[in-house]
């Protein structure tokens, strides 16, 4: 029996999350340019992780987590900006930042550990 990704789950869930939170921006806010942003760099943290789980090399799988982390960080400035730009809440703010936060600790943590082990 194969162990559950954990990462790779929690990615995909937050993927969910995000694409309902860029479709209640776009349809109550009517703001398409930063949530579009959103949008982009929240579904592809769990493209990048998935895309990993069949990396062709260390060094692929290291490039692929890499890639991930990036988005995970740049999702962050993203949804930063449109709280400090009154398109979600503060209550909405929080509890995404928290989510990204534990898609972000993992994977630095897994990117590192990996490049040690090289």
């Amino acid at each position: 029996m194969k162990k559950e990704n954990i990462i790779a789950v929690k990615s995909f869930q937050f993927a969910l999350r995000i694409i309902k939170i860029t479709r209640a921006i776009q349809e109550e806010k009517k703001e398409y340019v930063l949530s579009k942003q959103l949008l982009k760099s929240g579904t592809s943290i769990g493209a990048m992780v998935k895309a990993a789980e069949h990396a062709e090399s260390k060094k692929d799988f290291i490039h692929k987590m890499s890639i991930g982390l990036k988005e995970a960080n740049e999702t962050d400035y993203w949804v930063e900006l449109l709280h400090e730009s009154d398109y979600i809440t503060k209550e909405k703010y929080t509890e995404i930042k928290d989510e990204i936060i534990q898609i972000i600790r993992p994977l630095a943590s897994i990117v590192k550990s990996s490049k040690m082990k090289k």
